[in-house]
């Protein structure tokens, strides 16, 4: 009997079907999601400490060695981010654990 389907098809629907499958899968994916919450969880508290940075290193002036101008602030501005990202690998102020809880709970619905 041709049921007219090809075999990759009838094999995916079947495997689509089988409760292992959907457990594995669904699994898979609340990992792939809870990972991607952190990763942005982490990314907000380092924009965030590096902003707070920024405005801490706008009172200090530059010295006359480096001659100030648009290079150095350009690069200033890099520098103040580069601190917020190694602050927050090397754990932070704790904002990101809080962020991600939040995030979790809105995503579960709770």
């Amino acid at each position: 009997m041709e049921t007219g389907l090809s075999l990759d098809v009838r094999f995916a629907a079947r495997d689509a079907l089988s409760p292992s499958s959907n457990i594995d899968s669904a699994k898979a994916a609340y990992d792939q999601s809870r990972a991607g919450i952190r990763d942005v969880a982490e990314k907000f508290e380092s924009m965030f400490l590096s902003q707070m940075f920024g405005h801490m290193f706008k009172g200090i002036k530059t010295d006359g060695l480096t001659g100030g101008g648009n290079g150095e602030a350009i690069f200033r501005d890099m520098l103040v981010q580069e601190y917020g990202n190694q602050v927050s690998k090397a754990g932070g102020i704790g904002l990101s654990s809080s962020i991600e809880r939040q995030l979790i709970a809105l995503q579960e619905g709770k």
